[in-house]
């Protein structure tokens, strides 16, 4: 049923990484919206919660599967293949995770005039 190379956790991983990714963007996007037209530093808050944080996680998860098939597809063993993406994929996401804060926490304070990216 499975085959030796997992090509079908592959695409799976990148799929469900692909659609929890877009589910983050649009989850992220309205949250912004809705901030920018009350200025309310609840919603803000609110963006820790589990409406953020679930597909974050999926999206995570996903790219974890992708990149431990993609290692197993080179002949890197399966424990040692899924041991490498897991570490990679929590690092990147919590740095991801803690620089999405910043960001947000600045949008918080100064407003979208803040965020200026020409003067960083």
């Amino acid at each position: 049923m499975f085959y030796e190379p997992p090509y079908f956790l592959l695409v799976a991983g990148l799929l469900a990484g692909i659609a929890s990714g877009r589910a983050f963007e649009v989850t992220l996007r309205q949250a912004v919206q809705s901030w920018s037209k009350s200025h309310s530093t609840r919603t803000l808050r609110e963006l820790q919660g589990i409406s953020l944080t679930l597909p974050f996680m999926g999206m995570a998860s996903g790219i974890c599967v992708f990149l431990a098939s993609g290692l197993n597809i080179y002949g890197i063993p399966v424990l040692f293949s899924y041991i490498v993406s897991t570490i990679l994929t929590v690092g990147t996401a919590l740095l991801v995770w803690t620089q999405l804060r910043r960001l947000l926490a600045l949008l918080e304070q100064g407003g979208s005039k803040a965020l200026d990216l020409d003067a960083l």
